[in-house]
C-alpha cells in the first residue's frame, strides 16, 4: 500500500483508455517537447566548431562563419527532408519507418539502433550541458555535477510518467523562457556589435597544434553538425499531436527549424566578431552573455534559461524513445511490453529504461559533455544518412508530383549527412566514436533475436486445420509436503476439489519425524495415500524432481498437477526468516513440460 500510495503521488491517478485523444499535443506544447533538443544544441554547437579550428591557432577561427553557413544550408535540407517523411510516413518512426520500407530490415535495424543510442545520448548530452551552463555561473558547484545532473535525469523521468501532457505543459514555461532569453542575447549582442558599443574580449593567443587544412574544415563541420541534432525527434513522434497530425507536426518542424536556424547564426556571428575562444571552465554562451549584459542579473538570468533549455532538452528524447521501441515492439524486434502504455497512457517502460541508461551514461564519463559529444553525433548522422537513402529510393520507386525536386533534396542530405559520419567516424573512432558501432551491432543482434524468438513462438503455438495439441489420458495430482498443518490440509482439500489421482509425498531425511508424519497424516490426511521418498543425501529438491521426472517417462499420455502449499508472512520482510523451498520448486519444474503447478497460499495474520 505505501508503494502504491507513493506511486499515485509521484506520477498521478490512472487515465482510461478513451483519454488518450485528450492527451495528444497542440503546436505549442509539441514545440517545446520535440524541438528543445534541437534547439539547445546551439548551447553549444559553436564552441564544438572552435575547439577544432583552435588547433590550427587563434587566426583558424574566422572559418566558423562559412561553416556555420553550411550547417545553416543542411538544416534547411534536413527540414525539407522530414517534412517530406512526415507527410510520406505520418504513423511515426522516422529513419526506421524510411529504411524499413525502402531499403531492407538491416538498414532499418542499424537506424533503430542508431536512434536508439541517440535517445540515451540526449538525454547525458543535455543534462551534461545544462549543468555545464550552470557551473559556469556557480564554479563551486562544478565537483557536485553528476549527482545534480542524476537529480535531473531522475525528475524528468518521474514528469513524463505523469503524461505527455501534463510533462508538456510543466516543461513549456522554462523552454519557452530559456529560447526567449537566448534570442534577446542574440539580438542585443547583435545590435552591440553592429553599433560598436561593447568592447571584443581580449583572445590569448592560442599555439598552432595542427595546420589549416580541407581534413581540419571538414572536421569542424563535423562538430558543428551536433546544432542539427534532434532534428528528427518530430518526425518519429507524429502520432503524439492533435489531428491533423502530419499537418501540425509540419508546422511545428517549420517553427523549430526557424528558431534553431537564428540562434544558431546569431551565437556564431557573434563568437566571431569578438573573436570569443573555448574556455575549460566557461561555455561560449556565457562568454558572450557576460560581455552582452555584465555579471548582472541578465546574465545569471540567462544561463539559467540556457540550463533549463539544456536539461530539457532531454525531454524530447523521452518523446522519441518510447515511442520507437513501441514501433519496434510491434515489429517483433523489442520485448512487447514496450508497446504497452502505462497507467498515464504513455509508453512507461520505455520511459524508466531510458532513463536509466542516460544515468549510467552521465556517471560513466562523469558528465563531461565533449566526451559524450563525439558519441552523441555519429549514431545521429548514422539515422539521417539512412532516413536520407531511403527517401532516395522511395522517390525513384514511387516518382509522383515533384519527384525530381525531393529527390534531389534528399540525395543532397543523403551525401551531405554521409560526409559528416565519415568525419565523425574516423577522426573520433580513438576517442570514443567505436563504442557507438559497437552498440549498434549489439542492438541489431539483439533486435533479430529478439524476432526470431517471436517467430518461433508463433510458429509453435499456432493452431492449424490438420494438427491439434494431443489430449492428455488422465491427470495424477502431486502435494508435496514437509509436515502436517493447516497450510497443508488446505492444499489437500483443493486438490480433492479437482480430478484426478492424488498422491501427498515428502522426502524421508530424518527416520523419527518421518514417522511422527506419517501418524499425524493417517488423521488429518483426508484418505489420501502418503509416500515417503528415500533420500540418502537429505536432496529434498533432487528427490522431488526424480519422482516427477519418473512419473512423466512412465506414462507419457498424462498431466502431472502439482499443488504446491505455500506460507506468505504478513510483511514481505518476514519472508526471510522462511525457507523458499516452494519459490526454488516452482522455478525448477515451470520448464518440465506436461507439468501443470498450482500454488495454495495460506496469508498468516498480522
Amino acid at each position: 500500500m505505501t508503494i502504491m500510495f507513493l506511486k499515485r503521488w509521484l506520477v498521478g491517478d490512472p487515465l482510461k483508455s478513451t483519454q488518450a485523444a485528450d492527451e495528444r499535443l497542440s503546436k505549442t506544447l509539441a514545440l517545446a517537447i520535440f524541438s528543445s533538443n534541437a534547439i539547445s544544441s546551439v548551447a553549444y554547437a559553436t564552441e564544438e566548431i572552435l575547439l577544432v579550428l583552435i588547433l590550427a591557432g587563434t587566426a583558424a577561427v574566422a572559418w566558423s562563419i562559412p561553416i556555420s553557413f553550411a550547417i545553416l544550408f543542411l538544416v534547411v535540407v534536413l527540414t525539407i527532408s522530414y517534412r517530406q517523411i512526415i507527410y510520406e510516413y505520418p504513423e511515426g518512426g522516422g529513419a526506421y519507418i524510411v529504411a524499413r520500407n525502402n531499403i531492407g530490415e538491416l538498414p532499418a535495424l542499424i537506424a533503430a539502433g542508431a536512434l536508439m543510442i541517440d535517445y540515451v545520448l540526449t538525454v547525458a548530452v543535455s543534462v551534461a550541458a545544462g549543468i555545464a551552463a550552470l557551473t559556469s555561473a556557480v564554479p563551486s558547484l562544478f565537483e557536485h555535477r553528476v549527482a545534480i545532473g542524476l537529480t535531473a535525469i531522475i525528475f524528468i523521468i518521474i514528469m513524463n510518467l505523469r503524461g505527455v501532457r501534463e510533462s508538456g505543459k510543466f516543461f513549456a514555461v522554462p523552454t519557452y523562457f530559456a529560447i526567449g532569453a537566448l534570442g534577446v542575447m542574440v539580438a542585443v549582442g547583435g545590435i552591440q556589435a553592429l553599433l560598436g558599443q561593447a568592447a571584443p574580449a581580449s583572445a590569448d593567443p592560442q599555439t598552432t597544434v595542427e595546420d589549416l587544412t580541407l581534413f581540419l574544415i571538414l572536421r569542424a563541420f563535423a562538430a558543428g553538425c551536433s546544432a542539427v541534432t534532434g532534428m528528427e525527434v518530430v518526425s518519429n513522434g507524429v502520432k503524439s499531436f492533435r489531428r491533423p497530425e502530419a499537418e501540425n507536426a509540419s508546422t511545428t518542424m517549420i517553427y523549430m527549424s526557424l528558431i534553431l536556424a537564428a540562434l544558431f547564426m546569431g551565437i556564431s556571428f557573434l563568437a566571431s566578431h569578438y573573436a570569443i575562444l573555448p574556455k575549460a571552465d566557461e561555455t561560449i554562451v556565457s562568454q558572450l552573455a557576460r560581455l552582452t549584459f555584465g555579471a548582472g542579473a541578465l546574465y545569471y538570468a540567462l544561463q539559467i534559461g540556457t540550463m533549463l533549455l539544456l536539461v530539457l532538452a532531454a525531454n524530447s528524447a523521452f518523446a522519441g524513445f518510447p515511442h520507437l521501441a513501441s514501433i519496434l515492439a510491434r515489429d517483433g524486434y523489442m520485448p512487447r511490453q514496450m508497446a504497452t502504455f502505462g497507467d498515464r497512457l504513455v509508453f512507461s517502460n520505455g520511459v524508466v529504461i531510458l532513463g536509466i541508461f542516460a544515468c549510467f551514461l552521465l556517471v560513466l564519463f562523469h558528465g563531461d559533455t565533449h566526451a559524450l559529444i563525439p558519441l552523441y553525433a555519429v549514431g545521429v548522422f548514422i539515422s539521417f544518412t539512412l532516413s536520407q537513402s531511403g527517401m532516395v529510393r522511395r522517390w525513384l520507386t514511387k516518382k509522383g508530383p515533384h519527384w525530381r525536386k525531393s529527390l534531389i533534396v534528399n540525395g543532397a542530405g543523403a551525401v551531405i549527412t554521409g560526409i559528416a559520419t565519415i568525419i565523425l567516424a574516423s577522426t573520433k573512432f580513438t576517442q570514443g566514436a567505436w563504442i557507438v558501432f559497437l552498440l549498434i551491432f549489439i542492438l541489431v543482434l539483439m533486435f533479430r533475436s529478439i524476432h526470431s524468438h517471436y517467430k518461433a513462438v508463433t510458429e509453435q503455438i499456432s493452431l492449424t486445420r490438420d494438427h491439434r495439441p494431443p489430449i492428455p489420458q488422465r491427470n495424477i495430482v502431486i502435494i508435496p509436503i514437509s509436515g502436517v498443518d493447516q497450510a497443508v490440509i488446505r492444499a489437500v482439500d483443493y486438490a480433492r476439489s479437482r480430478p484426478g489421482e492424488i498422491h501427498a509425498v515428502m522426502v524421508d531425511v530424518d527416520m523419527q519425524a518421518t514417522a511422527r508424519i506419517q501418524i499425524q497424516w493417517a488423521q488429518w490426511g483426508c484418505g489420501v495415500n502418503l509416500r515417503a521418498l528415500p533420500s540418502p543425501y537429505r536432496s529434498v529438491m533432487k528427490s522431488l524432481l526424480d519422482y516427477i521426472e519418473q512419473i512423466l517417462e512412465k506414462e507419457p499420455d498424462i498431466w502431472v498437477t502439482v499443488v504446491i502449499p505455500e506460507i506468505l508472512p504478513a510483511h514481505w520482510w518476514q519472508s526471510i526468516l522462511h525457507n523458499q523451498r516452494a519459490l526454488f520448486l516452482k522455478t525448477a519444474l515451470l520448464f518440465k513440460d506436461r507439468v501443470i503447478l498450482i500454488d495454495v497460499p495460506f496469508h498468516l495474520k498480522r
